[in-house]
């Protein structure tokens, strides 16, 4: 089961030094914005990220709930604070996002069983 939090952190760790290696200077923006709006600000880090974690399941994108759901964790955020994000979610997305609830829920037991394991 943490094999599959390594996995996608190798992966994600992976595919992101290939896309900066290009050089790309829109693309490196985008990311450093991406990096700089989720540092405390007026917001602090884990609101913000229960924000991403909400846009992310709303937008269906998989990944980056797997990226929320573990900044998240790594925040100290309760399964329950964490739960009632996905009931904003699935309320604002409406039932096509049900399928991606389920997936987020699968990968935070999956992140839930790797803290017991450490």
């Amino acid at each position: 089961m943490a094999n599959d939090v390594e996995e996608f952190n190798a992966y994600r760790k992976k595919m992101n030094t290939r896309i900066l290696a290009e050089n790309n200077t829109v693309i490196k923006r985008i990311f450093n914005l991406d990096t700089n709006a989720f540092q405390e600000g007026a917001l602090d880090t884990q609101t913000k990220e229960l924000l991403g974690l909400v846009a992310s399941t709303v937008l269906r994108c998989d990944d980056c709930v797997r990226y929320h759901l573990e900044k998240c964790h790594e925040e100290g955020l309760s399964r329950a604070q964490i739960s009632e994000a996905l009931s904003i979610a699935t309320l604002v997305g409406g039932t096509i996002v049900i399928p991606h609830l389920r997936r987020a829920y699968d990968y935070l037991d999956v992140l839930d069983a790797s803290l017991t394991n450490k």
